[in-house]
Parts: C-alpha cells; structure tokens; sequence
C-alpha cells in the first residue's frame, strides 16, 4: 500500500494525496512535519527534512510533482501518463510553472494565514497579489483556448496549480476578474478527492 508522509495543510502534500484518490489508490497518510515534527526515520527517508515523501513498495521518493510524475506513469497508464511525449509535455509543463506562481502567492498566504496578526505586512501581502495576478493573467490566457491545463481532460498538469487556486480563492483578498480561471477551478472542485484532500480550511 501507498504511503504519504506530510500533513495536509501543506500544498506539495496536497497534491499528492489528490492525486493518489483520482487514481484510486489505497494510501495511508501519516502527519509529519510543522507541529508533527520530523523524527530520525523520516529523515533517514528524506534528509531534505522536507515533505512530502512516499513509500510505494520498493521505491521510496520525495518532491512532490516528482510523485506526481511516478504515480501517473506507475498507476495512470496513457489517460495520465501519454506516450506521446509532445502531448505528456502540454501538460507537465505547468507543474513546473508553478513553483513560480508558488513565490508569488507565499507572502499572501503568510501574512494572511500563518503569521500572528501583529506580524502583518499589507504592503507585503499587496506585492504578492499583483505578483500573482500578473501569473494568473498567462493560465487566463491558456484557459480560454482549452478547457484544463493538461489539454482537452483533467490531468496531473492541473493538479499543482488547482491546489494553490484554492488558496488564491480562499484568501481574504481582493481578486481581479480572471473568467477562465474561475471556470476551471469551478471545475476543478468536482473533480474526486478534491473536497477532502484540498479544500480543506486555510491553516
């Protein structure tokens, strides 16, 4: 049986157990990092002390979106993972824009989620929405043209960035008009797993 380490508070881990319930796998989650901690095995496991990591069998990986990559391609077959390597690259090419788009949203969900309330920079939290608008202005772009950042269905491509587009839309912020976006991501929230994997309170 699968196993995730990382507690779910955490965007990478997010992804990762959504993923794994698109793919109707059996996992086992096991809190670890922020207030759980990281003991001596974990790190033995990942000595980045970072999470997520997994277990699958023999394999043992961390990075998130590199789960991703191994979960579709191990369990996904062509409707996750295409042989086609020009369509397989539509899509994964958007996982890794998004550790772009994840620096521009950091400040905003800091300053309005994680920090004590007297710790607060609003001209913080203003540079990183405008940060992230001038992102979200490419996938509004993107998304007018095709219905998923993957292509014509859902794929891994929309997973990382429909995890940090709930906490875009979660935020209590002001959020310039992107129709496309808020299209998908209405989309998005039907997708399995993703009431209880991601849209979870911010915390």
């Amino acid at each position: 049986m699968l196993t995730i380490w990382g507690r779910l508070n955490s965007h990478n881990v997010k992804k990762v157990a959504w993923l794994a319930v698109e793919l109707g796998l059996e996992f086992e989650r096991i809190d670890t990092g922020g207030q759980f901690g990281m003991d001596a095995a974990y790190l033995a496991k990942n000595p980045n002390a970072l999470i997520p990591t997994i277990e699958d069998g023999k394999v043992t990986l961390w990075e998130s979106n590199a789960i991703l990559r191994y979960l579709a391609a191990q369990y996904g077959g062509e409707r996750w993972w295409p042989a086609d390597a020009g369509a397989r690259a539509m899509g994964d090419r958007w996982m890794d824009w998004q550790f772009g788009y994840a620096d521009a949203q950091r400040d905003a969900f800091l300053h309005n989620v994680r920090k004590p309330a007297a710790e607060r920079r609003p001209e913080l939290i203003a540079a990183s929405v405008a940060a992230c608008t001038r992102h979200l202005a490419v996938i509004e772009r993107y998304l007018t043209e095709t219905p998923w950042l993957s292509g014509v269905e859902f794929g891994i491509g929309d997973i990382p960035m429909g995890v940090y587009a709930n906490t875009w839309f979660a935020l209590p912020i002001e959020r310039p008009p992107f129709p496309a976006i808020q299209a998908w991501f209405q989309r998005i929230c039907t997708r399995p797993g993703f009431a209880e994997q991601v849209a979870i309170p911010l915390s």
